[in-house]
């Protein structure tokens, strides 16, 4: 009752009310939450004339369904619904920094959720896909207290799911827009999967600083070991400035090292760079490895600026167009010189035509 936004009181109309239902009212008003009364069993016209006797228990108007045909539950939906708030309709501003659980089904996000937690607050299960909710919760950890979002798990793309799985992908990619870091949560003792290379690239995409942890490592043996090394040199080099945590959820392993990770990523995520520093820098690189020749002429670069931060975004002005390849090698020598782990670095290119005298 304490978590829920909207409570229902549900009463047998045949029955009508007891005496212990005066309690439970009592512990309602209490709570002082919007409370919604369900007369069930009124399955006729007759029963409802007898139903209206429930008005006496204080609670309002009385809602008349029957479970069992199913009559006035869509009434009744269109109740519960008008007293919802709106779901992401607006970020929740507490100066907790957001931080969203992101991974396919069954990796253990629940269970490094319950381990930051210190105790079970999602529903924890072997078979995939138990959590359907996003759960959010505010955990002291680490010297910090975090807003956790504990996210369904994504089990298809979301023009491919369908039921309770589409809903769930569309609260994750919800949580996934208010969180200022994703941790992206992998099964070690399985190979990385294309689902699980998706996710991250939505990660990025969605510009957010990300943290990608490696759970189940107590059932990762030497060979194993060997072959992950190779799997995340092989499929994680688009992603190699995102830190790596190796956790065992389940015990608790390592999950002290999840903290530190979370404030670098943020911090580099929110990096401002004086533009002094950024244009010196700039000079220095075109000077000693100048753009690629295109169209037979070779662009002039004039100056660089940071238009933005979470993430970083740089605009680099020049005389014409900048191939994608040399911007990605400005992406790499813009971090070895001001070190941004955990957090995407946006690179555009404004072609700006030479003052005429």
């Amino acid at each position: 009752m304490q978590e829920a936004v909207v409570l229902c009181f549900v009463v047998d109309a045949q029955v009508g009310a007891l005496d212990e239902d005066d309690i439970l009212v009592q512990e309602l008003r209490k709570a002082k939450k919007p409370t919604i009364l369900v007369a069930n069993k009124v399955d006729g016209d007759n029963d409802e004339s007898d139903a209206h006797a429930l008005w006496n228990i204080g609670l309002g108007e009385p809602h008349f369904v029957s479970a069992l045909h199913g009559r006035g539950s869509g009434d009744l939906l269109d109740a519960i619904i008008k007293e919802l708030p709106e779901v992401g309709s607006a970020q929740v501003q507490d100066g907790y920094r957001r931080i969203a659980l992101i991974g396919r089904p069954n990796v253990g996000k629940s269970s490094l959720f319950n381990a930051l937690a210190g105790e079970s607050r999602s529903i924890v299960d072997d078979v995939a896909g138990t959590t359907r909710d996003p759960i959010d919760e505010l955990i002291e950890f680490g010297g910090s207290i975090w807003r956790f979002v504990d996210t369904a798990g994504l089990k298809k793309r979301a023009n491919q799911a369908s039921g309770t799985d589409y809903y769930a992908t569309l609260r994750t990619q919800t949580a996934l827009e208010r969180c200022e870091c994703a941790v992206v949560v992998l099964d070690a003792s399985v190979p990385i999967s294309e689902q699980d290379l998706r996710i991250i690239t939505m990660v990025e995409e969605a510009g957010k600083a990300m943290v990608i942890v490696m759970n189940k490592w107590d059932l990762v043996d030497e060979d194993r070991r060997t072959q992950l090394d190779k799997e995340i040199e092989r499929h994680l080099d688009q992603v190699e400035w995102a830190q790596i945590v190796n956790v065992a959820a389940k015990t608790g392993w390592h999950r002290d090292r999840l903290a530190p990770a979370l404030r670098t990523s943020i911090d580099s995520w929110e990096r401002r760079v004086p533009t002094s520093k950024l244009n010196s820098f700039l000079g220095a690189l075109i000077g000693a490895t100048p753009p690629p020749v295109r169209g037979g002429k070779q662009p002039k670069v004039y100056y660089a600026t940071q238009a933005g931060i979470a993430p970083p975004k740089f605009v680099v002005f020049s005389s014409g167009w900048i191939e994608a390849s040399y911007r990605r090698f400005i992406e790499r020598r813009l971090r070895e010189e001001f070190k941004f782990p955990g957090t995407p670095v946006q690179v555009a290119i404004r072609v700006k035509e030479r003052d005429k005298e």
